[in-house]
């Protein structure tokens, strides 16, 4: 096994260990010691890779970012050229995957948030070319950003578990949210003002 293959697996090691330690016993208990301890991995090898806990947590919000986005791209692919706007369709379906997968890294990723909000930045910017793409397909953006921000609170409120709705009914919204003949009407034509009456005011 070459350098790189085991300085990969042990990476891995690493951040599988933490989430196991987050899962069972809190991110409050997450320690170097107890990272080297559940992964079988030396305190100096640990090091060797990641300097603290905080470069450990970084390393989970990195993953989830790709995990994510990898699916992302899937659906992108499979809504591309028989759904009118694709862009928006595949995030919509991503977050109902975050809604309804394991919560852990999620919730080990906020906890990274919550002492480096920095670490947003690469998170941002991912936002931000979504957005454009969601903008540049739709016949109406605004419509568009509020179904996306729809399906982010479902998920974000899922991973938090603070979420009201059932599982079912959970799945319905997003079931929803992802039909867009539910979002689109034909215009209504505006009624004609008679002579000499002003229109009413609402």
């Amino acid at each position: 096994m070459d350098n790189a293959t085991r300085s990969e697996r042990s990476r891995n090691a690493v951040i599988q260990a933490a989430l196991a330690i987050i899962a069972r016993d809190g991110p409050a208990r997450l320690t170097l010691d107890a990272i080297a301890r559940e992964s079988g991995i030396s305190k100096g090898g640990l090091m060797h890779q990641f300097r603290s806990k905080e470069a450990v947590l970084k390393a989970v919000l990195e993953q989830q970012i790709e995990h994510f986005e990898a699916i992302s791209r899937d659906y992108e692919a499979k809504f591309a050229g028989n759904h009118p706007a694709p862009h928006l369709a595949a995030q919509i379906a991503t977050s109902r995957e975050a809604a309804v997968g394991s919560h852990v890294a999620a919730l080990a990723a906020y906890g990274a948030l919550a002492d480096q909000p920095d670490l947003l930045s690469a998170s941002r910017k991912l936002d931000v070319d979504k957005v454009q793409a969601i903008k540049a397909e739709a016949d109406d953006p605004d419509l568009a950003l509020l179904r996306w921000t729809a399906a982010r609170g479902l998920a974000i409120t899922a991973v938090l578990g603070l979420c009201p709705f059932s599982d079912a009914e959970r799945a319905r919204l997003f079931d929803r949210l992802l039909d867009n003949h539910a979002w689109t009407r034909p215009a209504t034509a505006a009624k004609p003002v008679a002579a000499g009456k002003a229109p009413k005011s609402r």
